[in-house]
């Protein structure tokens, strides 16, 4: 395909995940009472315990629409994350053989799940998150958290938590590739898992200890698991390069 024909394709496609964007922010913005209203609840939470005075301040005469559009924004993002995936795979196709599309495809539908497993366990761990750091919140104070920080401070923990979920895709892929074998990964374990202490440390806007655990000892499990699947791909291939051995 010449040059031209892969920017007008690249062109292409990324005005269908534009479209896809707009419409995904169309149904979060008709959907915002909802989704604001879950991502409150961990501040609704304490405040109803009783513990604490604390509540989201909107500290400005826009803030409330803008608010508004990047939690539609960031919910079409979330929602449509499939359909933008699924554009990124379709541009690549054409320049790759039969056998590397379905490896593609099942990329694809392995990174999706996971994506999508990792922002959830981020929204099971907030509650826990503001709960912590909010008791911190001396006597006879009141706690308002700027709702702009505080949408920033979930979007950090949803992102950080999807993109270490596809950890093992990567991996998997560069044993595919033929790059790392799954010995190479198996033998810098101890690394990976200082890693993945390190990322969680440093990827989570959190100080404390639950919420580092919580991300590092799943990337550690998808680590594992990861080798596992390199391990059995590593056998199958020497397998077959033996069988082609014989053969000549």
């Amino acid at each position: 395909m010449p040059l031209s024909e892969h920017l007008r394709e690249a062109r292409r496609r990324f005005i269908w995940v534009l479209l896809g964007l707009v419409a995904g922010t169309v149904v979060g913005w008709v959907l915002y009472p909802r989704i604001f209203a879950a991502l409150q609840e961990p501040v609704t939470r304490v405040s109803e315990s009783g513990q604490l005075e604390i509540a989201l301040n909107f500290d400005g005469v826009a803030t409330a629409l803008d608010m508004q559009l990047k939690v539609s924004l960031f919910a079409g993002v979330i929602m449509t994350s499939p359909w933008w995936m699924y554009q990124l795979w379709a541009y690549v196709t054409p320049g790759l053989t039969r056998r590397e599309r379905w490896y593609t495809v099942g990329f694809l539908a392995a990174g999706i799940p996971l994506f999508l497993a990792g922002a959830g366990l981020a929204w099971w761990v907030m509650p826990q998150a503001v709960g912590i750091l909010t008791s911190f919140t001396p006597e006879n104070a009141i706690n308002l958290i700027t709702a702009q920080l505080y949408l920033t401070f979930i979007m950090r923990m949803v992102l950080a938590f999807g993109v270490a979920f596809l950890l093992p895709v990567v991996m998997v892929g560069l044993d595919l590739a033929g790059v790392v074998t799954a010995r190479t990964w198996f033998a810098g374990w101890r690394w990976a898992v200082l890693l993945a202490f390190v990322f969680a440390a440093v990827a989570t806007p959190t100080a404390d200890a639950i919420t580092m655990f919580a991300l590092a000892l799943p990337i550690c499990g998808l680590y594992f698991a990861a080798v596992g699947v390199c391990a059995l791909n590593d056998r199958r291939t020497a397998r077959r390069l033996a069988e082609l051995d014989e053969a000549t």
